[in-house]
């Protein structure tokens, strides 16, 4: 399973950099959780606000353990309420009140619904900054089509230019359009929390779609072709822009990538294989003529990179100094010195796993530095403590359970119009 990876305790620093704000999150998924995050590495107070079933994050789990629950959720808090009730709403609107940030990942109107729109909250808290996280955003005539990353990464385009010529287009294996909106929401949050408490502005609604951050990552695609009048192709892993660049098999059946965007490097590759020739042939002498040649010139480097290992292959070039690297799978990952030495991962306790490898605070600063100080909560651990702040004391908290308005973990639900008939 890996070297053993540096053993960490759930500790961290009194103050963080973002010590102070509190941030009410009722999201679900990874664009939220992704935003919230990136706020509670660094010292945010955020307040996962659940329904009685959780976040949906919840139910995706590997050997029944909840692996993304416990990695987007670490250093939060959790309170279960059940909107649906009025009673749920008003204590809701009462945390709203002394809150910094309001997340919310609905379909666009489910908030007007709830009663608990913008201009709602706004009266309640005027420098409070709210993010609605949808997938088209909240205008537009697809703005109530379902917000899944599949279909914005299928209609941003990525996918049609993503994968190889004669196969279908590819849709990424990650979360990648949640996860870049939950990065750009977390840089939109700051920058209204900058106007807040500098500028001395007042809060205001950030309009996040999964679509816009991913279409703005592909870059300049409709500028390329209003010049061109070309689609970009599905290259597999070459690039338009420059060549050498491909992913290229190794002796012992695992890859390579290389990369020679500047002449220089390009020279350096030819001169390493034994090919200075190379350099003042026609097909490869600039860079557009390699673009233009380089299926040819991949069978040359490839036949090359195929008689060597990985190891092998990335020990010569790198001797050489031609940018290659390994293409790792997650086993190679645990076994690297790189990655335990700097601690991209590092063991945490867990009482299912034993230890379970928790990712890196990202960015690393250096004064004011990320921590995970706590685990990702039970659902309704901080119930009482929240609660406590809008007003319900023990007494109030218990009827709160009774009636399904608040819900732990351990507590037992009532059943269907239980609470009514008591």
């Amino acid at each position: 399973m890996g070297k053993t990876l540096h053993q960490r305790d759930y500790t961290g620093p009194a103050r963080g950099a973002l010590s102070g704000v509190r941030v009410l999150d009722l999201s679900r998924l990874v664009a939220g959780n992704t935003l919230t995050g990136a706020l509670a590495d660094f010292g945010a107070d955020v307040v996962k606000v659940e329904p009685a079933e959780g976040d949906t994050l919840r139910g995706w789990r590997t050997r029944d353990v909840q692996t993304n629950w416990k990695l987007y959720a670490r250093n939060k808090k959790s309170l279960a309420l059940e909107l649906r009730r009025p009673e749920a709403r008003e204590l809701l609107l009462k945390l709203v009140e002394k809150a910094d940030v309001f997340v919310e990942s609905f379909r666009p109107d489910t908030l007007e619904k709830m009663g608990l729109e913008p201009p709602v909250l706004l009266a309640r808290n005027p420098r409070l900054v709210v993010v609605r996280i949808s997938g088209w955003g909240q205008t537009g005539p697809y703005r109530r089509r379902p917000g899944f990353g599949t279909l914005v990464e299928g209609i941003s385009g990525f996918a049609s230019f993503n994968g190889f010529p004669d196969r279908e287009p590819v849709l990424p294996p990650i979360y990648m359009a949640d996860s870049f909106a939950g990065l750009y929401g977390a840089i939109g949050v700051l920058i209204a929390l900058r106007e807040v408490e500098v500028n001395g502005g007042e809060g205001q609604v950030i309009d996040l779609p999964l679509l816009d951050p991913l279409f703005h990552m592909l870059g300049p695609q409709a500028a390329n072709y209003r010049l061109t009048g070309k689609v970009k192709p599905r290259t597999g892993s070459r690039s338009t822009n420059s060549a050498p660049r491909n992913a290229y098999r190794t002796s012992d059946g695992k890859y390579v990538c290389l990369s020679a965007s500047t002449q220089k490097m390009a020279e350096r590759v030819f001169t390493s294989i034994g090919r200075p020739d190379l350099i003042d042939d026609p097909r490869y002498r600039t860079n557009a003529e390699r673009t233009r040649n380089a299926e040819e010139l991949d069978a040359i480097i490839g036949e090359f990179i195929g008689r060597r290992t990985q190891a092998e292959n990335v020990a010569f070039f790198e001797k050489a100094e031609v940018t290659i690297g390994p293409i790792y799978d997650i086993t190679q990952i645990l076994e690297d010195e790189h990655f335990i030495e700097r601690e991209v991962l590092a063991d945490y306790p867990d009482a299912e796993m034993g230890a379970f490898p928790m990712h890196h605070v990202v960015p690393r600063l250096s004064r004011t530095p990320g921590h995970i100080a706590t685990p990702a909560p039970r659902l309704g651990q901080h119930n009482r403590e929240l609660l406590a702040e809008a007003g319900v004391d023990a007494e109030g908290y218990a009827r709160l359970l009774a009636d399904g308005v608040a819900y732990e973990e351990d507590f037992p639900r009532p059943l269907p119009g239980q609470a009514a008939e008591s």
